[in-house]
């Protein structure tokens, strides 16, 4: 690209930017006219977490996933002591 490419690709990029009225992107022409008729209901930031769903087998899958991956990499640098102590040097 030529340097005076670059320069009216930069000028029309302070134009675009500096334009009075910017005109919104489909997505949200989409929502703002499915709002309009049907607004959506208030939504909380964090939902209330579901006790009843979970409970008590979920926090100790957490712990056992855990043991599992240590188990893993331990076992990994077990393996690789053990392959590099038998070689021959």
């Amino acid at each position: 690209m030529s340097e005076q490419d670059e320069n009216q690709r930069e000028f029309d990029l302070r134009w675009a930017d500096s334009a009075e009225h910017k005109e919104p992107s489909a997505r949200a022409r989409m929502l703002a006219a499915r709002w309009k008729h049907n607004p959506p209901g208030p939504v909380p930031f964090r939902p209330e977490p579901d006790h009843r769903s979970r409970g008590r087998r979920g926090s100790r899958s957490s712990w056992v996933s855990t043991a599992v991956v240590l188990g893993c990499v331990a076992a990994v640098i077990l393996l690789l002591g053990w392959i590099n102590f038998r070689a021959p040097y």
